[in-house]
């Protein structure tokens, strides 16, 4: 299961409280760039448009080598592949206030590329610095364990 992104400001900016697995809709040469590694998930997040969600504000840029030469637009909102269980869950929950759409991880499963998305509830700058300062005490208790 190669992972092709990760939204490590997530984790940072968002307390996850639920993740879903989902399919994306996407051209070939959107599949062969990503294949390459060329994706960005930063500043990503989920849309509802009728009954369909969609992933927005990702860029995806054109594939390196395809000759393919019409307008192609790499902040495309692509189309996300999900129950409509799963869809209805989600617009409820976006819709509630301080909770985001977001999206994690971007891997394969099999030869299918899959999205992993999340609930996030937005964190305080408290928060953060609180995150910070217990990263770096622990990285000075594991620098004075290693001395000894």
């Amino acid at each position: 299961m190669p992972v092709y992104a990760t939204n490590k400001k997530a984790n940072f900016d968002y307390e996850i409280l639920d993740t879903f697995e989902a399919g994306l809709v996407l051209t070939g040469n959107e599949v062969k760039s990503i294949r390459t590694g060329n994706i960005k998930l930063t500043g990503g997040y989920i849309t509802f448009h009728g009954k369909n969600a969609m992933l927005t504000n990702v860029h995806i840029p054109k594939y390196k080598y395809s000759n393919f030469t019409t307008n192609f637009d790499p902040e495309r909102s692509k189309n996300l592949l999900l129950k409509k269980k799963e869809i209805d869950y989600l617009k409820g929950k976006s819709q509630e206030k301080g909770l985001t759409i977001i999206p994690l991880l971007l891997y394969t499963a099999g030869r299918r590329l899959k999205l992993k998305i999340g609930v996030g509830r937005g964190k305080k700058k408290h928060d953060k610095r609180r995150i910070i300062k217990k990263r770096e005490l622990d990285r000075e208790v594991r620098r004075a364990i290693k001395q000894y």
